[in-house]
């Protein structure tokens, strides 16, 4: 998404922080390409973008434009099976906080 474009209308925007287990490897690499090809095709998303520190936490920003199609996403069959194995084996830690958009400004140089 570029800065100056508000397409769809986002409402709802997640910040998801993360620290990766020294087993998310191969396996882990092959689910969120996965979880991302999903995700894609929910009507409601509108875009995501990641981002890594230098103390190896991620941050993950994910665009929704609203609370129904992100509960969707929430109650995907297998996207609940990606958390559950994030939990038992990729992630030492996430944090994830889900916030409405209450404003949205923009500049972009032309």
């Amino acid at each position: 998404m570029q800065p100056n474009e508000n397409h769809d209308n986002p409402s709802l925007i997640i910040l998801f922080r993360s620290k990766l287990t020294s087993q998310a490897g191969e396996d882990y690499q092959a689910m969120n390409a996965e979880m991302e090809t999903l995700v894609r095709q929910n009507p409601g998303f509108v875009d995501v973008k990641s981002y890594t520190a230098a103390d190896g936490e991620r941050l993950t920003v994910v665009w929704w434009r609203d609370e129904e199609s992100l509960a969707e996403w929430r109650n995907q069959m297998r996207h609940r099976e990606a958390q559950s194995t994030g939990r038992q084996k990729w992630y030492e830690y996430y944090d994830m906080d889900v916030a409405t958009i209450v404003r949205s400004r923009s500049f972009a140089r032309k």
